[in-house]
């Protein structure tokens, strides 16, 4: 398994803060989640964005396939936890279509997926995943969750900024959060088990229900799923 961070900021805010600020609140989160990639620790900040990854070094265990990634023009960056099962078969297509790829990873056909076909992509893949990509230019967040929710996605938003990782602890350490949510706590006390319907035992703290995906532009979060099992 592997570990993605990030932190999108809204409305400028905490815009003036050195960079300093950004990569320290990163590289907390990153320490959080260690365990689960000791093989890789990266990072790319560029406000409003800042992702975080640590890697478990498993497809293509060069350094080139290290995270974030970015496609040939750096203009989108991916952070990704996961594997995707078919990636070999979707590579021919995607090469006949131009794109040109560096690695030999799952990673990046994901990223030149999402160039491709958009929001769409992911009903191409056939895997687990959790990730979020970030178009620089167009300042589009996309994040997905899959279809069965085996990856973890974790959320917080205050309209200020939108907090994501793959443990509950890391956004608990830029994040000051200590109030419970008591309705998840008595459902998991009364009925003794754990409902994905998006709530955690933290309140405001949030996970992406399985097989949704969540679209950021100009500080408004949609939140979409899109598979079902009636699906054809």
């Amino acid at each position: 398994m592997c570990g993605i961070n990030g932190i999108l900021y809204f409305k400028d805010f905490q815009k003036d803060e050195p960079t300093s600020f950004f990569e320290n609140n990163i590289r907390r989160m990153n320490e959080e989640i260690s365990h689960r990639g000791p093989d890789g620790d990266g990072n790319f900040i560029d406000y409003p964005l800042c992702f975080g990854h640590r890697r478990l070094s498993i497809i293509d265990l060069s350094r080139e396939a290290d995270q974030p990634m970015f496609n040939e023009d750096n203009s989108i960056v991916i952070v990704f936890n996961g594997e995707i099962y078919n990636y070999t078969e979707l590579i021919p297509d995607l090469k006949s279509k131009g794109h040109i790829f560096k690695t030999k990873s799952d990673t990046e056909v994901i990223l030149h997926s999402f160039e491709e076909y958009g929001y769409d992509c992911v009903n191409r893949f056939n895997g687990m995943w959790a990730f979020a990509i970030f178009d620089l230019k167009k300042k589009r967040f996309f994040a997905s969750r899959d279809r069965f929710g085996v990856k973890p996605f974790y959320y917080f938003n205050d309209g200020k900024k939108f907090i994501f990782s793959s443990e509950i602890k890391a956004i608990l350490k830029v994040e000051n959060i200590s109030e419970a949510n008591h309705g998840k706590v008595f459902d998991y006390l009364a009925y003794g088990y754990k409902t994905s319907n998006g709530d955690t035992f933290f309140k405001n703290i949030y996970e992406l229900k399985p097989a949704h995906n969540i679209i950021i532009q100009n500080g408004k979060v949609d939140i979409k799923k899109y598979w079902d099992f009636n699906n054809k």
